[in-house]
């Protein structure tokens, strides 16, 4: 039965697929796809974990028997015959072979996806006693898991799908190409996300999440259609459904009909015809129809993304976020060989073009392990993070600024800090960046000169521009904290998402001030948040006298034909009318 699921929309297209169903585990699962010569080994290491397990509960019966009471004995012995029987279950061992041999899911995969699917049947029981057996198979499997983790096998990586052929009996789309597959999670961390980059998956839906969420940016990088926040997504989408996932309308439609099928695949066709057309823009300079310059620049998250930066007719770097190299290492920060290894990949791979890179900025949506959590704090989007982090740590944060400056050495680099507010953080952080070079004087190590800049994404940062312009040769604004701290929202929570508005009059203030301070002063100035790839914004930013976009890379040609479009001199006076208008997004067009 057809049934469609709303959430935000946060990466714009149309994705069809079959749904994967990531279950969530309080063990690291890998998930990945297995070359077919591995499917025995697969199988071998489920069946190794298995009996480790089921050797472990004989140990149990033994001494169970030999305990004090007959009570006692008598009702842990009947709960190991459980756990007993689950693991030699016909349908938990037959559906993981199923998963390993016709999906190719390596083995901690295949597990876990027929755990959610036994799962499903335990929740639909009548009788209470058979439905609380579910958390019974919970353990067993998470048991399993943990066997297998010493098998020493387990990396999680995920290569691009060795080819397969759809099967014969499904007929909803050309059975000479792959099965296309979409990803259905409870929530998927940055890490997860960089993790599933190189990954086939056409689209991805999360329970939870904010349209500027860093997972939804991270979508966005991807260039893949994504609906976050749809609430029970992934317990109302089995494994192996069909999805439609409208990133545009954020609706995810599930096991479409036909007639929907043709609808969506049509809209489909229509984006690559515009993509497409795009292309066509790739050389062509971004000026406006009055001769204005603009500077589009590209947003990246790794090394490798230089090279589709480069692609994209980017003029250069305006945000890399040095922060994924520090995520999901398990507190094994990269030392500063591995750090300048990376920026002068991405330096050397921009061709000579300027790269800005933040600094390390984690805290809040961004944890550096994707299973920590910060519990110890109320609101950890106001507490240690980005440049508190870092001052915080000075051997790590001087560690990384040696690694910037010697990257320095190999074209043009911007240093740009995040979420300074304080003139005393100002100061400490030059200070340490003096202290850097001086280290570096003192190994006798090359490095580079560099450009200073500051994010603009607090409030009290905005309104004491003077004092950051004495220190910065640059500023660049992040309008997704900025909206966040002056609306006071939590952007990565979907309950509050409707009131996260780039169009709030304060917000537009801020900004406006901002870049006219800069160009009084001669400083340049940026806009590197997601108001910068979006098409709609486009106009009014031209029209406050911003000349200078970073973002995602994917969004650069459909922003270049707005450029060509404008006409500065005009939009000027409709900007200023916008930002006096009690609900700018009305005067707008936006409901």
């Amino acid at each position: 039965m057809t049934f469609a699921i709303h959430g935000l929309a946060v990466a714009r297209g149309i994705a069809i697929g079959r749904a994967v169903l990531v279950a969530s585990s309080r063990v690291d699962v890998a998930h990945y796809f297995i070359d077919p010569a591995r499917v025995e080994s697969e199988i071998d290491r489920v069946r190794f974990g298995r009996n480790a397990v089921v050797d472990e509960i004989h140990r149990l019966q033994t001494s169970v028997s030999h305990m004090g009471t007959k009570e006692a004995a008598h009702e842990l012995g009947a709960l190991l015959d459980v756990h007993l029987m689950l693991l030699q279950d016909e349908e938990l061992i037959g559906g993981v072979k199923h998963w390993i041999t016709d999906r190719l899911y390596n083995a901690e995969w295949a597990l876990t996806t027929q755990l959610e699917v036994i799962a499903r049947q335990f929740d639909e029981m009548e009788d209470e006693y058979l439905r609380e057996r579910k958390a019974d198979l919970e353990q067993i499997a998470e048991k399993v898991l943990r066997a297998m983790k010493g098998d020493g096998s387990a990396v999680v990586t995920v290569p691009q799908r060795p080819a397969r052929k759809r099967p014969q009996q499904d007929v909803l789309l050309d059975d000479t190409v792959d099965v296309p597959l979409v990803l259905i999670a409870h929530d998927l961390s940055p890490a997860d996300m960089l993790q599933f980059k190189q990954s086939v998956f056409g689209g991805f839906v999360t329970d939870v999440g904010g349209k500027t969420s860093h997972t939804a940016i991270v979508a966005r990088s991807m260039d893949i259609p994504a609906v976050v926040g749809a609430r029970t997504c992934s317990q109302l989408i089995r494994q192996d459904d069909w999805v439609i996932i409208d990133g545009d309308a954020g609706v995810v439609i599930v096991d479409p009909s036909p007639i929907i099928l043709a609808e969506y695949g049509f809209k489909q066709r229509q984006r690559e015809l515009e993509r497409g057309r795009l292309s066509r823009l790739l050389h062509t300079p971004a000026l406006t129809m009055d001769g204005q310059k603009v500077d589009l620049l590209a947003n990246i998250e790794m090394p490798e993304d230089a090279s589709g930066a480069v692609k994209s007719g980017a003029v250069g770097v305006g945000l890399f976020r040095s922060e994924f190299l520090f995520m999901g290492r398990n507190g094994n920060l990269p030392n500063e060989e591995e750090q300048y290894q990376a920026y002068r990949r991405a330096v050397e791979g921009m061709q000579g073009l300027p790269v800005t890179i933040r600094t390390v900025d984690v805290g809040a949506d961004k944890p550096l392990n994707k299973s920590a959590r910060d519990d110890a704090h109320l609101n950890p989007a106001l507490g240690l993070r980005a440049i508190r982090w870092s001052l915080a740590d000075p051997a790590m944060f001087l560690t990384q600024l040696r690694a910037i400056l010697r990257a320095a050495a190999h074209g043009q680099v911007g240093l740009l800090i995040p979420m300074l507010v304080h003139a005393s953080e100002i100061r400490q952080t030059i200070a340490l960046i003096v202290q850097a070079r001086a280290e570096l004087d003192q190994r006798g190590v090359v490095y580079g000169p560099v450009k200073l800049g500051a994010m603009i994404e607090i409030p009290a940062a905005a309104l004491t521009l003077k004092m950051f312009l004495k220190y910065f040769d640059f500023l660049s604004i992040g309008t997704n904290d900025l909206i966040q701290y002056t609306l006071a929202i939590d952007r990565a929570d979907e309950s509050v998402a409707h009131l996260y508005d780039p169009l709030h009059p304060a917000v537009l203030r801020l900004v406006a001030d901002t870049i006219a301070e800069c160009d009084a002063q001669g400083k340049s100035v940026s806009v590197c948040g997601e108001m910068a790839g979006d098409v709609e914004m486009t106009r009014l930013l031209l029209g406050l006298g911003l000349r200078s976009f970073s973002m995602h890379p994917a969004q650069i040609l459909a922003v270049k034909q707005e450029v060509l479009r404008a006409d500065t001199g005009r939009l000027r006076e409709w900007a200023q009318a916008v930002m006096q208008d009690e609900d700018p997004g009305q005067r707008m067009g936006r409901s």
